[in-house]
């Protein structure tokens, strides 16, 4: 069975990729396409160059209630009742363009339905989706090897649960795998001979079973959510500037100098770059191990913006919802407010490749109530002026006459 799915990009403009799904193996059909940019903290002050390279913005986000669950693993709250009767209906749309950069190092996946691309390789509570962005750095080759092979490292090598249900023991299962499998592709990419060691990539992945969000990641892009029209942040960037982050680099022997990790990269947490990571198996400042964070969607939940720091080096969380919100309100297309995204950021003058996926949980987008739309009321005009009526008289004259 051939079932095709959106894996998009690489330094080189050519389709998506497409996922040949046998009895149990998943094979990559390798082509590759373009995607964009990383994610920031600081409105205003935008991320530098990864390799002495990447920053994040900010806006007026919603609080988040949190609660530890494995690695720095939070839950999102929501209205449990609304939760439960709600089933998500998604649809996605993604845009990648290279920016002022003079080629791409990104990549992404977006794929609405995972069980109807996976078969039988993936039994998995529905709706299922699966989204994923990569961006590299030292080079295009780490994230486009992420790509290709992300599907097979996280459904099949990391050992994914089967289950009809997301409850809790699934979703700690599906950390551990996840964990996995971001291990596995860092290693893979130290024993990949054809990728430099200075090579390496951020990778964002955002899964849907049910009603159940699941966010993980590693480096600086960022998800972030919108409920009842307001941002929540569904990541947090692994930069230097962070607190957390600058405790964990120096309790393992790394330092911060002028922003950078050992002097020399600006993120905290990525796959490949082994030059930095070497010796093998020894403790390193840098790590691939994701963050995770939850959500339990409702109707309160509109959509969720996955995008590179290219994009929010220049605007705030709630900037981008805002433009998501208002492009649906007019077209209703995820696709296109992904497109607006990234045309908003290059009107910023972002510095970076840019690329976004937008997910909307519902098929169609409901305005919310006090936002419809008045239709026009239209004055009636009771009199005319002297002059009009006289240059009335005048005109019904001269057609009587002819």
């Amino acid at each position: 069975m051939l079932v095709e799915a959106e894996v998009a990009p690489s330094n080189f403009p050519v389709p998506g990729v497409q996922c040949r799904c046998g009895s149990g193996v998943v094979q990559e059909v390798a082509e590759v396409s373009s995607a964009a940019a990383d994610a920031t903290s600081t409105l205003g002050n935008p991320s530098p160059e990864v390799r002495r390279d990447d920053g994040g913005a900010d806006g007026a986000d919603a609080d988040l209630a949190v609660s530890d669950m494995g690695t720095r693993s939070s839950l999102v709250a929501v209205d449990p009742i609304r939760s439960y009767q709600f089933v998500p209906n998604l649809r996605s749309g993604s845009f990648a363009n290279v920016g002022p950069r003079r080629y791409m190092e990104d990549e992404y996946i977006r794929i609405d339905d995972l069980s109807e691309n996976l078969g039988s390789v993936l039994r998995c509570p529905t709706p299922s989706a699966f989204y994923g962005i990569f961006d590299g750095h030292g080079g295009p080759d780490a994230s486009a090897y992420i790509k290709r092979h992300a599907i097979r490292i996280l459904f099949e090598d990391a050992g994914f649960p089967h289950a009809d249900e997301p409850d809790e023991d699934f979703m700690k299962s599906v950390e551990n795998s996840i964990k996995s499998a971001f291990q596995l592709a860092d290693l893979a990419l130290a024993d990949e001979c054809t990728i430099s060691s200075s090579s390496g990539t951020t990778a964002l992945i955002a899964l849907v079973f049910g009603r159940l969000l699941m966010v993980a990641n590693a480096g600086d892009c960022r998800a972030v959510l919108c409920r009842k029209g307001e941002a929540v942040e569904m990541s947090q960037d692994h930069r230097p500037t962070n607190a957390v982050e600058r405790q964990r680099i120096e309790a393992s022997g790394g330092y911060i100098d002028g922003g950078y990790l050992n002097g020399v990269l600006s993120l905290t947490r990525a796959l490949g770059d082994w030059d930095i990571k070497e010796p093998r198996g020894s403790p390193s400042p840098l790590i691939a191990e994701p963050e995770f964070r939850h959500a339990l969607l409702s109707e309160d939940d509109e959509f969720l913006i996955i995008g590179c720091d290219g994009i929010w080096d220049v605007m705030s969380n709630q900037h981008a919802v805002n433009i998501v919100s208002k492009g649906l309100r007019r077209h209703d297309n995820p696709e296109l407010c992904a497109r607006e995204l990234v045309s908003e950021a290059l009107r910023l003058k972002t510095f970076d490749n840019l690329t976004v996926i937008v997910v909307c949980f519902s098929d169609e987008y409901s305005m919310p109530q006090g936002d419809q739309p008045q239709l026009c009321k239209f004055r009636c005009c009771k009199s005319l002026s002297i002059d009009a009526l006289c240059n009335l008289k005048n005109w019904l004259g001269k057609n009587g006459r002819s």
